[in-house]
């Protein structure tokens, strides 16, 4: 009755509301549900978690690759185990990529980026010690769980609190995490003989900044907020219905469950993308909005999208082949000849390349109608650093570190396209979630197979061969998923 009697035409002076997506009760500056927009200083906080989770997502990964040889003596592990060892980055991402939905729909996107934090946190602090490889392995999953959740979430996240910005938010987020990866490969190995040698320590101290990374979120974790896909499933439970943006905020009677997905964003009418709080330059409707009730819109029917499995399959190639490099590429010159100091610079060369062009490539890809281009460009680089790993790998060191450093920038470019090839909050959360879970099953043999054809070639010929032989169909699929068109086109609903 009094709900029926908000669906008036009379129309009230429009509120506008904190963005739901992490807002928990004890989200700073939030206000309540019919205040004034978040204090900068919030958002502030939010960007900080936001960085300071990025440049925790690689670390554990690359300062593993730069003392592989060591650990490998320290722990008895033969080239197929190692190759098993750089595989579980990728088998963890699919595994627990795709619960990170689930679980954000239930405690809220910063909790569980919080959470993971502390797991990624947990996990290098730990496996060090074991004294076994099953321990060591252990450890691994536990902190490349904690990356895998927040990998999926970091997208959904920043579409949300920063939907005129993605291009540059997602620029900066990938310059962040390009960041930790370089920093992890380049100061592991002094760092360690700093420490007297031991690798247990080198990759234990990187708990350390994964610990600082935990605090800027714990102001979101109390209470329930956005998750990816709760438009969805919120509608199905109770009344509103699915990204009906009611009660100023988006909520279903909640007091702060927003029925809206990740990024919080639905479409009016007129097909223009409003957000939970009304910043698109509209309304913000009230408990008066005159607008209907509209019915739960179900998932997705993702994988009729031809875009999303094209998306999906660059997406796990171009993982392929960053973790062949960020796992293997630091053995291949120690085997030329090259120091392990300077092997572990070459290594960070490779991934530093990703900060300035991690935020141009994104930014350079929103204002580009067709994106293939950019995915070209990136294969020929990465072809050209192959060919020189091959035939001169120590004489051309550094200029295959580059070459292959611009090739590994394919990440960023597939997180902008995630968040390019859907329209609605939702339909981000189920492209990313998609997109990073089917494309890291893709990615789980090739670390492997490298080892193995190392350890039984005796040599890097297959292995690079195997690497190259992978680009070409990365190239196709990229020139695929960048065509100008939306996942919700596609597959319906």
């Amino acid at each position: 009755m009094a709900r029926e009697e908000t669906r008036t035409k009379t129309r009230t002076t429009p509120r506008t509301t904190a963005p739901p997506a992490l807002r928990g009760s004890a989200a700073p500056g939030a206000g309540d549900p019919g205040g004034a927009s978040p204090r900068a200083w919030t958002m502030r906080l939010l960007v900080a978690g936001i960085v300071l989770s990025a440049l925790n997502l690689r670390p554990a990964i690359t300062s593993l690759g730069a003392l592989l040889e060591e650990v490998r003596n320290g722990l008895g592990m033969s080239g197929s185990v190692a190759g098993l060892l750089t595989s579980v980055p990728p088998l963890c991402f699919a595994v627990f990529g795709v619960m990170a939905p689930r679980l954000a729909r239930r405690f809220g996107a910063g909790a569980v980026v919080c959470a993971g934090m502390a797991a990624i946190a947990t996990g290098l602090l730990v496996r060090p010690y074991t004294g076994s490889t099953a321990g060591f392995l252990a450890g691994s999953a536990l902190a490349l769980m904690g990356i895998a959740v927040s990998n999926v979430l970091m997208p959904v996240i920043v579409k949300h609190w920063f939907p005129a910005r993605v291009g540059s938010m997602t620029g900066l987020y990938s310059m962040a995490l390009a960041l930790g990866t370089a920093l992890a490969a380049a100061v592991t190995v002094p760092l360690t003989d700093a420490l007297g040698g031991s690798w247990q320590s080198g990759l234990a101290l990187w708990a350390a900044p994964a610990v600082a990374a935990v605090l800027p979120w714990l102001p979101f974790v109390r209470g329930r907020a956005t998750a990816p896909g709760a438009g969805e499933r919120a509608g199905e439970r109770g009344a509103g219905g699915a990204g009906s943006v009611r009660g100023g905020a988006g909520s279903v009677g909640d007091g702060g469950g927003s029925v809206l997905g990740g990024a919080g964003s639905v479409r009016d009418g007129a097909g223009s993308v409003r957000t939970a709080d009304g910043a698109d330059g509209g309304e913000a409707h009230g408990a008066a909005a005159p607008e209907p009730a509209r019915k739960a819109a179900p998932p997705l029917r993702i994988t009729r999208s031809r875009t999303a499995w094209a998306l999906a399959v660059f997406f796990g190639l171009q993982a392929t082949a960053a973790y062949i490099t960020m796992g293997w590429m630091a053995q291949i010159f120690r085997d030329a000849g090259v120091p392990a100091g300077t092997a572990g610079l070459l290594l960070a060369v490779t991934m530093v390349m990703g900060v300035p062009l991690a935020f141009v490539i994104p930014r350079l890809a929103t204002r580009l109608p067709h994106q293939g281009p950019i995915v070209l460009a990136l294969g020929v680089c990465g072809l050209a650093g192959y060919a020189g790993l091959y035939l001169a790998p120590a004489a051309g060191a550094w200029a295959w570190a580059v070459l292959l450093g611009i090739a590994n920038c394919a990440f960023p470019l597939a997180l902008t396209l995630v968040g390019m090839r859907a329209k609605t909050g939702p339909g981000v959360a189920q492209l990313s979630a998609f997109a990073q879970s089917t494309g890291y099953l893709i990615s789980i043999p090739g670390p492997l197979l490298v080892g193995v054809l190392y350890q039984h070639s005796g040599g890097w010929g297959l292995p690079i061969a195997l690497m190259s032989a992978l680009m070409i169909p990365q190239m196709v699929v990229g020139v695929l998923a960048g065509r100008d068109r939306t996942v919700e086109d596609e597959a319906g609903r």
